[in-house]
């Protein structure tokens, strides 16, 4: 029965694939002819799918796996005071109790589900994921094949010139980005920005600029406005046409400033955000920036980018790889269409995440800037020199303390969100590897030297936009504009003081080979013989 049925099901696909006798090779049509041309092809497909899926899995799961460096300050530093340790017991310094960090690595060691249920809390809030780190995927390389380098350790200068950035964000949070060349308080932090001997900010002729402040790292990023067009135009969802208004919380209002309170937030207290949601406007100081990033939704950026360039002329604006920009008679739908690009974008995102629980929990575990903020207000007030040799000096000596003190009452890092950081380790950025991700699936798709006309900026009350008319107006390039917009997720999350500089820059990369790694992947699957071409975060151009 079972064959016969196996018979009439291959009998009709090959009439649906409508096979002739002229094709099968037979002299008349016959009903075991066509049965069996159709059986040959299904099986060849059979063959040439499970071949394609076993090249995926020796690419993506290898049988050596490279190491993961780390910074040793897990192994070498007294405390754990180095890492991760928030929704753990702390003593009231701020320092994790000891038992607590014990049981979660052992959690992070064994992967019993039983062990991570047993990490103890002290507050309400929850680990954020750490079980995503040790899920298997069937598509896209797996998580301990690509290296993220070993975080910068608390007392280099390196991290002195993060912490003190985002300082000076803290400080800077309510100032427009339109008026930051014109800001004295700006100027300043960009002339304490230039004395650090080992900061990674974007300089101008060797300095920080008021102009160059809190921007990426590409050269890109130094053209026009601060905020990418892609966070700015309105979007077309199919018949609904939405202007990037958003809902804002109040200015002057910081959290995590006073000891007590900071004390409960790495002990796990829970706190809510205020949302104005009549008051509503565009994108126009870090702290706007920050509420973006606190409640955006995974890919919506890069959704919201993608359908902004569907809606420009797409004989300019698409990658000239495509294989439907020549045809006569089809267009991209399932493949190289927009099912295929907004399927992608998030294929690669919820990957991105993946690799960062990967990252933050299973490997690096680097202490959050607002805890780091906690051991420099121990170091100054609390218990001075207690933790000599392990702060750098220059943040200890840099003029933003100071600053921060007068304005704040201690030298704690005043926080954007009422909860403080998410509950998980800080390297590399979840947010910013997404973006990382979604902004190199963008660029292969797209044009990326198609030039965007009529840029905007926001109006005085950023309730409108109005023409962006300064410098470097008619540069700015679809590519260049995504590099941005990747970079302005990364400053979003900065100015809420809940990553590094570092953490941002490390996982735009990591977030670039999640993606290239994904489209190589799919490239020999495809019936057309189409490329894509893209920019690279260093500036390098590939081909897939």
């Amino acid at each position: 029965m079972h064959r016969r049925t196996l018979l009439r099901s291959t009998a009709a696909l090959s009439a649906a694939l409508g096979l002739t006798a002229a094709e099968t090779g037979t002299a008349s049509p016959s009903y075991a002819a066509g049965e069996s041309a159709a059986t040959a092809r299904m099986n060849e497909r059979t063959r040439t799918g499970r071949a394609l899926r076993k090249a995926a899995a020796e690419r993506d799961y290898p049988a050596t796996l490279p190491d993961h460096p780390v910074n040793g300050e897990e192994s070498s530093l007294p405390g754990r005071l180095g890492n991760y340790s928030k929704g753990l017991p702390h003593n009231d310094l701020g320092e994790v109790d000891l038992p607590a960090y014990t049981l979660m690595l052992k959690a992070l060691t064994s992967g019993k589900p039983a062990d991570f249920e047993a990490i103890p809390m002290a507050g309400e809030r929850k680990q954020l994921g750490p079980q995503g780190g040790l899920v298997y995927d069937l598509a896209g390389p797996d998580f301990a094949k690509l290296v993220v380098p070993a975080a910068p350790r608390m007392n280099s200068a390196h991290v002195a010139a993060e912490m003190a950035e985002l300082y000076w964000l803290a400080l800077l949070r309510d100032e427009k980005f339109t008026d930051f060349e014109d800001s004295a308080l700006a100027a300043t932090a960009a002339a304490d920005l230039s004395t650090f001997s080992a900061g990674r900010m974007p300089k101008q002729e060797g300095k920080v600029t008021p102009h160059a402040l809190f921007r990426g790292n590409t050269p890109a990023d130094l053209v026009g406005p601060f905020v990418s067009q892609f966070l700015l135009r309105p979007v077309q969802y199919g018949t609904l046409r939405v202007p990037q208004l958003h809902d804002t919380v109040q200015p002057g209002v910081n959290y995590g400033a006073e000891f007590g309170e900071w004390l409960a937030l790495q002990r796990g207290a829970a706190r809510t955000t205020q949302r104005d949601f009549t008051h509503t406007r565009h994108i126009q100081t870090p702290r706007d920036l920050a509420h973006y990033t606190h409640f955006d939704v995974l890919y919506q950026a890069y959704l919201n980018a993608a359908l902004i360039m569907l809606a420009l002329p797409q004989a300019d604006v698409q990658d000239r790889g495509n294989p439907y920009l020549a045809s006569k008679n089809q267009m991209g739908f399932p493949t190289f269409g927009t099912p295929h690009l907004v399927s992608l974008i998030a294929e690669v995102a919820v990957r991105a995440i993946k690799h960062t629980e990967y990252q933050q929990f299973f490997v690096h575990r680097r202490v959050r800037p607002e805890a780091f903020g906690g051991r420099i207000e121990v170091q100054l007030r609390r218990s001075p020199g207690r933790y000599a040799g392990l702060i750098a000096k220059e943040i200890l000596d840099s003029e933003v303390l100071d600053r921060s003190l007068a304005a704040h009452g201690s030298y704690l890092l005043p926080q954007s969100f009422p909860e403080g950081s998410p509950m998980s380790p800080s390297y590399q950025s979840g947010h910013a590897t997404v973006a990382g991700a979604c902004t190199t699936v963008l660029k292969a798709w797209f044009n990326e030297s198609y030039v965007l006309t009529d840029p905007v900026v926001p109006s005085a009350d950023g309730t409108s936009l109005v023409p962006y008319t300064g410098a470097g107006k008619d540069s700015l390039t679809i590519g260049g504009e995504l590099a941005k917009l990747a970079a302005n997720i990364g400053a979003g999350r900065a100015s809420a003081g809940v990553h590094y500089r570092s953490d941002n820059t490390e996982a735009y990369t990591l977030g670039e080979s999640i993606a290239v790694e994904v489209m190589r992947a799919q490239k020999p699957l495809f019936n057309e013989q189409g490329s894509f071409s893209l920019t690279r975060f260093d500036g390098t151009t590939i081909t897939i």
